[in-house]
This record gives structure tokens, sequence and C-alpha cells, in this order.
């Protein structure tokens, strides 16, 4: 199994490094925050037609490039390091991965290749995107396919042109493709600590939904694995990028003569939070290599997502705390990531979910075994 990134694997990392550096800056940020859409059109276009990063971990024959969850996270670390405003994650990410893992075949042929040339934004509605393990309570179909109910967390809904809805049907579960903008279908945005991640609350009054697929158990867990690494990904890449900053704040700032990070309790403070960094991504690439190496369940999808979100969660509170006041301030950008950190620490379950989760895979091993 792979274990370290190959040298195309660096170079591809370098140019969306690159990217990124150069069209997501913070003050593209905060200008983006302020709209209702959250995302720049012609930057979404760049990264779709020029790098073809929608499609990067999508099958070749839906259109996609056919690599997998290791390169996807090396584009999500570097959103995440530079807080990419966009509906990367809520189309390709989770749209996709629901697409190639429940979608029957004529749906995969006419939607995927949609969403990984970046023509058509997609997102899912899942129930609480918070707790991964309450599925098919919200949103039920009818016989017709009519589907009613709501959901509160449905990341990029107002920007989106289609939902892909996961709804209860009898004793099982559907997966239904609806135009945003059909009838009965209310999409109101709401409020969000992270104003870089618009979130919005879609409602369904009998909204005639297509049938295009069959939810299982087996690719549920699937693909909460695949999307939880992938959001453990995005969630280094931001501490990663607060460490450095604080970092280099440590030795510019000055107090009785001497830059504060000479003091040994500052030192001390900053190698803990590298070492609490280097666990995370540890367990984030191992996770993503065991995704790209076998379909079999494994405890380190839900390792990586707890550790990340500690250590990015972590991270976010000492860079405002080593900063002193000025890191509480609404000029300083520390509160963009910290803001970030806290949504993303509870979305797709929190720390301790994944923890339990981890707990019953290795119980049902033991009882297998």
């Amino acid at each position: 199994m792979q274990t370290v990134l190959s040298d195309d694997q660096v170079q591809f990392k370098h140019v969306v490094h690159r990217f990124f550096d150069t069209h997501s800056s913070t003050t593209a940020v905060r200008q983006l925050a302020e709209t209702d859409t959250g995302f720049d059109p012609l930057v979404w276009s760049l990264l779709s037609e020029t790098l073809g990063l929608p499609g990067t971990h999508l099958s070749e024959q839906y259109g996609g490039h056919g690599f997998g969850p290791v390169e996807l996270g090396i584009i999500l670390e570097e959103m995440g390091r530079t807080l990419y405003c966009g509906p990367f994650f809520s189309s390709a990410v989770m749209a996709g991965y629901a697409l190639e893992l429940f979608a029957d075949e004529a749906a995969k042929i006419q939607r995927l290749p949609q969403i990984a040339d970046g023509s058509i934004r997609a997102t899912l509605i899942l129930d609480d995107l918070n707790q991964p393990s309450q599925v098919g309570r919200l949103i039920e179909a009818n016989q017709v396919g009519a589907l009613t109910g709501s959901a509160s967390i449905v990341l990029d809904g107002c920007s989106a042109d289609v939902f892909i809805i996961v709804a209860r049907e009898g004793s099982g579960l559907g997966l239904y493709a609806l135009a945003a903008n059909a009838q009965g279908a209310e999409v109101l945005a709401q409020d969000s600590i992270d104003m870089t991640r618009k979130v919005a609350r879609v409602s369904l009054n009998q909204s005639a939904g297509t049938r295009i697929g069959t939810v299982t158990r087996k690719g549920l867990n699937r693909f909460w694995d695949l999307v939880s690494v992938a959001l453990a990904h995005e969630m280094i890449g931001g501490a990663a990028r607060l460490l450095d900053e604080t970092v280099e704040y440590t030795k510019g700032r000055y107090q009785f003569g001497r830059p504060i990070g000479s003091f040994q309790a500052l030192k001390h403070r900053c190698a803990d939070l590298l070492m609490s960094l280097e666990f995370a991504k540890a367990a984030t690439h191992h996770a993503g290599f065991c995704l790209a190496a076998s379909d079999q369940a494994t405890i380190y999808p839900s390792m990586a997502k707890a550790m990340a979100g500690d250590c990015f969660m972590e991270m976010a509170r000492a860079a405002i705390q080593l900063r002193g006041g000025i890191g509480f301030t609404w000029e300083n950008d520390t509160h963009l990531w910290f803001k970030r950190a806290k949504c993303d620490e509870v979305l797709l379950g929190a720390p301790h979910r994944h923890r339990a989760r981890m707990m019953a895979i290795l119980q049902e091993t033991q009882d297998v075994a």
C-alpha cells in the first residue's frame, strides 16, 4: 500500500497550491463571505475548466480523471489552507460520491460528467449532516416520487442547481434528484458561524423528484468514510496555515526587547501544536491511502476525522490566544479560521461520535473473528 506521495502527486500539490494562493486570498475570502452565494463564478470556472478539479476523484467512464481520495485530499488541504469559498465540497465531494455509490448507471452517465466539469453545481440533502448515524428521518418519498420534509443543514443550498436527496421510502432509502427551483421546494439561507461556507434550509412539499438509485447500509458506511477523510484533509490544511502564521507572528511581536517567540513557554506551546498537527496529518494521510487501496471498513477514516477536528480547533484557539488582544479583533484574519474550525469540528459528526464509531467497528471486527 502507498504510504507517501509520489513525485507526480507532489507536483500536483504545487500546482494546486499556486492556484489557490493566487485566487483565494484573505481579501477575496472576506468579500465573498459577504455575498449571498459565497463564491466567485470566474474562479469556479477556472478551477473546473482549466484544472478540472471537480472531476479529480470521479471515475473516467463518467467524465472524471480517475484518481482517488489521495489526490482529492491534496486539493482539499490547499482549499482549507486558503479558506476557499465555493461549492467544491458540497458538489464534487458529497454529491459526487453519493452519485457514484448509490445512483443507477443511467443517472451516473447523465449527471456525473456535469459535476466533473463544473457545469452543474449539486448538493446533497441527507438529514442532519452533524449526526451521520441518523439517515432517512426527515425527508420521505411516496410511491410516485413526491418528496416531503425538510433539512436544516444543506451546504451551498442557495447556489446549487440540483439537489441530490436521500429519502425514506417504506423500509428502505432511495436516492432522488430534484431541480433546485422545482415546485414545492423552498430554500432559505441560514445564518452560520462560518461565513465562508454557506448553509441553507431546504423544505419540500410534495416536490416531484426523480428516483435515481438505492441507498444501502454498506454504501453509506463507505460514503461516510470518504467524505470524513476529505473533510479531515481540509481541516489539517487550515490547521497548518494557522500554525505557520502564528509562529511568524511570535517571531515579529516584541515584548521586553525580544520576540515573544523566544520565550520558553511559547516555544513549548508552539512545539505542542506542531506535534498535534503532525499526528493529525499522519492519521489523515494514512486514512486516505487506506481508502485508495481498499473498500473495506476500517477505523482509520473516523480516527482521521476525530484527530483533525481536535487539532484544528486546538490550533484555532491557540492562534487567537498567542496573538493576545489583536487575535480577537475583526480586522485580524484569525477569526475566519476559528469559525471554520468550529463548524468543521461538528460537520459530518463531532469527534466523540467518530470515536464511538471506531469502537463499534472494532467490536464488529472482534465479533467476526
